[in-house]
């Protein structure tokens, strides 16, 4: 048999939604996820909802907190750290490996991907941002056939997707993020692997700075890179019996289409 096209479902576009919205900064940590309030936004079923929130459980970005549900996880300074330091590690030794064993279309690939996050900063598109950076790290790992590295970083990828958002939303990063990245891709096209490594710990050393400067309350994020989450389709396929629509209300709104 084959299959012509992916097709996506209430539950799946629920959870990438609230996991982008989440990742967006649309949610702050310590904020209550009600599941009233997403029903109506999402236009789906409370069933639906809460499968998302269990999902977005085990990736970290949710905890349920007794006698007050679910609210945007709190990620501590110390378990930040902890994630910098290994994608220092892993980012390096992707970088090298990279270096030396990358195809010349895989460098193409990856100036396409950093030319997307310029594009994304210049306007203000967090979103895009993020699946760019993520895309250019992926092209990055599995080029220098660092595979089980990579699928570590993907364990970890919604909560370093989540401080990623923090950093590109401070002040300056628009510049000095892409400019580091540029660094990095420099490096991998001349095949020298020490400099690659060394851009690569650089980036993620300034990146875990700030990250970690923010969880601390030191510098604020810029505003106006939170809030380009979109819709649901109208037209996505529903999960099935289970997930029907929990109310009238909740079918109206996935009709007029509101927003995350």
């Amino acid at each position: 048999m084959k299959v012509d096209r992916e097709i996506k479902t209430l539950r799946v576009l629920a959870l990438e939604k609230l996991r982008d919205a989440i990742v967006g900064l649309q949610f702050k940590p310590g904020e209550r996820l009600v599941e009233r309030a997403l029903v109506e936004r999402l236009g789906v079923s409370r069933t639906v909802v809460r499968e998302a929130l269990r999902h977005l459980e085990t990736e970290g970005l949710v905890e349920t907190i007794p006698h007050q549900g679910p609210i945007v996880a709190h990620l501590s300074v110390s378990a930040a750290a902890q994630i910098y330091e290994l994608r220092s590690i892993l980012e390096a030794a992707a970088a090298r490996a990279c270096a030396l064993m990358a195809a010349e279309e895989d460098f193409a690939r990856l100036s396409a991907a950093l030319d997307s996050i310029r594009s994304g900063y210049a306007d203000h598109d967090i979103k895009r941002i993020l699946d760019a950076t993520t895309l250019f790290y992926e092209i990055m790992f599995l080029s220098g056939g660092k595979t089980v590295a990579w699928g570590i970083v993907q364990t970890l990828n919604a909560r370093i997707t989540h401080l990623r958002a923090m950093t590109i939303s401070s002040a300056g990063r628009s510049t000095k993020g892409p400019s580091e990245m540029e660094a990095i891709l420099t490096a991998l096209r001349a095949r020298d692997a020490d400099r690659a490594e060394r851009a690569c710990l650089s980036h993620v050393t300034q990146a875990g700075d700030i990250a970690l400067r923010i969880l601390r309350g030191d510098i604020a994020i810029d505003q106006s890179m939170t809030g380009r989450v979109t819709t649901l389709p109208a037209d996505a396929p529903d999960p099935g019996p289970a997930s029907a629509p929990a109310s009238a209300p909740a079918s109206a709104a996935r009709r007029r289409g509101r927003r995350v």
